[in-house]
């Protein structure tokens, strides 16, 4: 049996009196990608955000019912040692404003890292998302003067400075192009020999393509999850069915 890296038992969010989530049983499993699929609204990004208590900084949120990661309730977890352990890429790139250089370091001198090896980390996290060959002379360039497809790496390679065990993607392509959007899919396919990886996207091709696992969320519930072959070609639900059939959605 597979381990859980990230996993909620019964969880339900309300933004006011608003259901968010509602009575969600979700496991992301280790060293493995996992999407969140579902029309716009459904509760895909409101997961994902509590697995690092993005969700704690929108005014009238309450959750009730247990979320672990890596077997702690996540209420025992210190939010700076969280935040650390669960690194996040959001939806559009977003560097800092400053060079390439500062962007790396900037975790590393929040968490405490010695500045002699700042440099070994650097190098190790740009050749990770296959930036460092095209970087290497430029770590004093501002960031963003960089393509929207290396700002994305660059923000992907800025959460492994800090040695994360579970990236969080929140629909890391929807900016991109497609060749860039394929060039970001290898990485997380590269990265997972390393990394637990769960993603929201849209894109349902994209789910099929690199996903080992996919969850279809639907009005705040969790209809349907399963491997990625069997969501796909077999689902269990007409929901799901119908959804990745292009029926609603």
């Amino acid at each position: 049996m597979m381990d859980c890296a990230l996993k909620t038992e019964k969880l339900n969010l309300f933004y006011g009196t608003f259901h968010g989530l509602k009575n969600v049983d979700f496991c992301v499993y280790r060293n493995a990608i996992t999407s969140l699929i579902g029309p716009s609204g459904c509760g895909k990004s409101t997961l994902l955000r509590c697995f690092n208590r993005m969700n704690d900084i929108i005014d009238d949120v309450s959750v009730n019912g247990s979320v672990l990661v890596n077997n702690r309730p996540l209420e025992e977890i210190d939010i700076i040692e969280l935040r650390k352990k669960v690194g996040m890429v959001f939806q559009r790139p977003n560097p800092f404003p400053f060079s390439v250089r500062e962007n790396l370091v900037y975790g590393l001198k929040v968490h405490g890292y010695k500045r002699s090896d700042y440099d070994d980390i650097m190098e190790r996290c740009l050749r990770a998302v296959g930036l460092w060959d095209d970087i290497k002379d430029k770590m004093n360039t501002p960031a963003l003067s960089l393509s929207e497809e290396m700002k994305q790496r660059l923000c992907v390679a800025r959460v492994l400075t800090v040695e994360p065990e579970i990236i969080l993607l929140d629909e890391p392509c929807s900016a991109l192009d497609p060749i860039a959007t394929m060039k970001i899919e290898e990485l997380m396919i590269e990265l997972k020999r390393f990394y637990t990886i769960l993603i929201v996207t849209h894109n349902m091709q994209q789910a099929a393509r690199v996903s080992d696992y996919t969850g279809f969320m639907l009005l705040g519930d969790l209809i349907e999850f399963g491997e990625t072959p069997k969501i796909f070609t077999a689902p269990q639900d007409e929901r799901t069915d119908g959804y990745i059939t292009g029926r609603f959605g």
